[in-house]
């Protein structure tokens, strides 16, 4: 099927403009297609993936994909949303937060047959006047304050500042379309104003036959009503210092079985037939969990590469199933203390029941020494039924640091210090 069917397959399409018109195009000519992200912060995060695997799709058919870093508008701030002014960030926040989200864009898609540009490049080199006489002129002000985005903070305020984000906005598209053959914008559903307000602009400019479309993706909302990535922990975020590939991984394989499909079809690019396969087998086998361990696979590789993700997936087995700890070594035992208690301990043998108590696995050498005779202890992996042994942390992972597990689910790893 073609982009714009598999699109709609997926669930993934909004709004469109002139959706046969932009299939012609597709398939005429290579175009170019964009999509832009502020750097109001120094991370993605999860609800920022949906358009931008909308954007991989369309590379995938043939069309060039375009990431504007929004190093002008981040400095202003996008209404879209937000139901009250959003916090100025200074330049220097604005810069280092660009940065940051470059290096995620070009890890997610590389850098050949891909354009990652920022539009402080043009909209930073423009004057007031040279605003206000070559844009602000063809912006009527009725239409401006009939936009949703607008309309809806009337009442509680918008500032001229981010009343005049949505002409920014319709610049880029512009100047993309004259610079990169960009004819095809893709946003958020809450981005439908600012992308037809770019529209209206290349007509204006270009004339009303110059060909632009744009394209919106639905909200993304769970079984249950509630709106997707967000969980009792924040925002899962697309740098691993923020959330660990393990959690990222943990994130997509807790997904709900009612959940599953859709996230199958919005992150993944399994084709139809694969998807179909999976859910098959949750039918039959809904406990196996296939399905959403095929996802976790492959959105944590796509994030986060390959290596990462099957360090994920041992490390998933070892504390939640028959994992073997002895098979890790110390880069992913290193991975493994992020995501467990840890502890400092000397780089000095230390007797097995103070390193139980220690490592907080029991209040008291006398439940220590209960729990080692019950055979619940294991150092290293190796199950330990001596309560005089010592151990020596200079045996394993490089001296650097000492696995300790209590029966099946508590776990502590020893930082040696």
């Amino acid at each position: 099927m073609d982009v714009l069917n598999e699109l709609e397959w997926r669930g993934a399409i909004n709004q469109v403009t002139d959706v046969d018109g932009l299939r012609k195009m597709i398939a005429a000519q290579q175009i170019g297609a964009y999509v832009g992200i502020d750097p109001t912060g120094d991370s993605m995060h999860i609800g920022h993936l949906i358009p931008f695997m909308i954007l991989k799709r369309f590379q995938l058919a043939g069309v060039r994909p375009v990431i504007v870093i929004g190093g002008a508008t981040g400095s202003i701030g996008d209404p879209s949303g937000k139901k009250q002014e959003r916090k100025l960030l200074d330049q220097a926040a604005v810069d280092q937060n660009v940065a940051k989200i470059t290096k995620q864009m070009e890890r997610l898609f590389g850098k050949d047959g891909f354009t990652v540009t920022n539009n402080a490049n043009w909209l930073g080199q423009m004057t007031l006047l040279s605003f206000l006489r070559d844009y602000g002129k063809l912006f009527p002000i009725n239409v401006m304050l009939a936009k949703d985005v607008v309309a809806s903070r009337l009442e509680a305020g918008i500032s001229f500042t981010e009343f005049t984000y949505q002409i920014l906005q319709a610049v880029d598209y512009h100047y993309l379309w004259q610079h990169e053959n960009v004819r095809l914008q893709v946003g958020g559903s809450d981005q439908w104003g600012n992308i037809t307000g770019g529209i209206d602009l290349i007509h204006k400019v270009e004339g009303n036959d110059a060909p632009a479309f744009g394209l919106t993706v639905p909200l993304l909302l769970k079984a249950d009503g509630t709106k997707f990535g967000k969980t009792e922990g924040g925002a899962v975020w697309l740098d691993p210092e923020k959330t660990t590939p393990f959690e990222f991984y943990q994130f997509w394989l807790n997904t709900a079985d009612a959940d599953v499909e859709k996230m199958l079809k919005y992150f993944t690019f399994l084709t139809q037939d694969e998807i179909q396969a999976l859910m098959d087998s949750m039918q039959n086998d809904a406990a196996t969990r296939a399905a959403q361990k095929r996802l976790a696979q492959e959105v944590t590789t796509f994030v986060h590469g390959a290596k990462a993700e099957q360090t994920a997936e041992l490390m998933t087995s070892i504390l939640f199933g028959n994992g073997d700890v002895a098979k890790l070594n110390t880069d992913q035992v290193a991975a493994l203390a992020g995501n467990v208690p840890t502890f400092a301990m000397p780089a000095d043998t230390i007797g097995l029941l103070d390193l139980i108590v220690q490592a907080g696995l029991e209040t008291s050498k006398t439940a220590a020494r209960r729990a080692v005779k019950d055979g619940a202890i294991r150092v290293n992996g190796v199950q330990i039924k001596d309560e005089d042994a010592v151990v020596n942390p200079a045996a394993q992972y490089d001296g650097q640091y000492v696995i300790v597990k209590r029966g099946k689910k508590k776990w502590a790893v020893g930082i040696v210090q």
